[in-house]
């Protein structure tokens, strides 16, 4: 590949991800969304609308500041980031109150089914955004780093819209593995672009995969320990 190729790919290689994330969510979403939230019954908790909304937010947030490094407006970019913080901390804050609220409103309205694979599911994709957002926070003068950490962090929260893809799209449990392709894309790009993968990626995506692999054996297996804990934050 010539020079102009590769930085052409590497200009717009961020937007589209972004753009292919929403995507993916809008697809996810829209198999459950009018029996889980516009025309749901029982009405689910306020709470439940105030998370899609926020979830909503951030990945519209990660477009638009995408196409400003696009077009070149980085100081704007910046001074947008400071919003993208306070947004990012809602993801966290309102993303665990959420997992408790609808994790009880399963006990309460649908006799617990599912109650404690949800709460231990979205724990773990809270904490998959937290960490790289996180990290991307501190590393926020490293260009290199910091764009690659809020592409992880936006990544981990396509689970929830990969395992509502239609029955039979993705193999039953294996919504983590079309998670991880996203961030295969980005090791190839890397590859593509400068012959060498980042440290981001080198660390981010064996710590994903050991992550969902043990997160899936305490779901599946009914860990004890983990149902203990989760039943004793549900009380």
């Amino acid at each position: 590949m010539t020079m102009k190729p590769a930085r052409l790919l590497d200009q717009s290689f961020y937007l589209f991800m972004t753009l292919l994330i929403a995507a993916i969510v809008l697809f996810g979403f829209s198999q459950t969304v009018k029996q889980n939230l516009i025309d749901a019954e029982p009405p689910r908790p306020a709470l439940l609308y105030a998370h899609a909304l926020i979830f909503c937010g951030w990945v519209a947030f990660v477009i638009v500041q995408s196409l400003l490094v696009r077009v070149r407006k980085v100081r704007w970019h910046r001074t947008a980031g400071w919003f993208g913080f306070a947004l990012g901390c809602a993801v966290i804050v309102v993303g665990l109150w959420t997992a408790v609220v609808m994790s009880r409103f399963r006990i309460t309205h649908f006799h617990g089914r599912g109650a404690v694979p949800n709460l231990e599911l979205s724990f773990y994709d809270i904490g998959a955004f937290a960490v790289p957002f996180a990290l991307a926070i501190l590393w926020r003068k490293k260009p290199e780093s910091h764009r690659r950490l809020i592409l992880l962090a936006t990544i981990a929260l396509t689970s929830a819209a990969w395992a509502r893809f239609p029955p039979g799209w993705i193999p039953r449990h294996w919504f983590f593995a079309a998670l991880d392709l996203l961030v295969l894309m980005g090791v190839a790009h890397d590859l593509v672009v400068n012959r060498r993968i980042h440290r981001v990626y080198m660390v981010g995506l064996p710590a994903f995969v050991v992550c969902q692999c043990a997160t899936m054996y305490i779901i599946l297996s009914k860990l004890p320990l983990g149902v203990r804990i989760a039943n004793a934050i549900l009380r």
